[in-house]
C-alpha cells in the first residue's frame, strides 16, 4: 500500500510548493476564523490573519515533514536558519492574498 508521496522526484515538490502557496493566502480571503469560527469584527482583523498564518505554517511544515519522511524514509535534522527562511518564504506566498485584502480594497 503506497502513499501520496511515494515518488521520488518533482511531483512532490510542486505538490508541497501548491500547497504551500494555497495555505499561506487562505487566511485572507474569508471573514471567519479558519473558514469556521466567525469572529466580532467584519472585516476580519489583520492580527487575527497573521495568527492563521503562523498556525498555517505549522500545519504545512508538519505535512512537509511527512512527505519527506514518505519519499527519503528519514528526516534531515534542520536548524534554526532552515525555519527562518522557510518562515519568510511563507510571508512572501501569502503576499498576494495580503495585496487582495489590505491593499486592493
Amino acid at each position: 500500500m503506497g502513499t501520496l508521496f511515494e515518488n521520488t522526484g518533482l511531483n512532490t515538490t510542486w505538490i508541497l510548493l501548491g500547497l504551500i502557496f494555497f495555505a499561506a493566502n487562505l487566511p485572507w480571503f474569508s471573514n471567519k476564523l479558519f473558514y469556521v469560527i466567525p469572529v466580532k469584527e467584519m472585516p476580519k482583523n489583520l492580527a487575527w490573519c497573521l495568527l492563521e498564518l503562523v498556525v498555517l505554517y505549522f500545519i504545512v511544515g508538519a505535512v512537509a515533514l511527512y512527505a519527506e519522511n514518505a519519499t527519503f524514509g528519514q528526516i534531515a535534522p534542520q536548524g534554526w536558519e532552515f525555519y527562518a527562511v522557510t518562515g519568510c518564504l511563507f510571508l512572501v506566498f501569502a503576499f498576494p492574498g495580503f495585496v487582495y485584502k489590505v491593499l486592493y480594497k
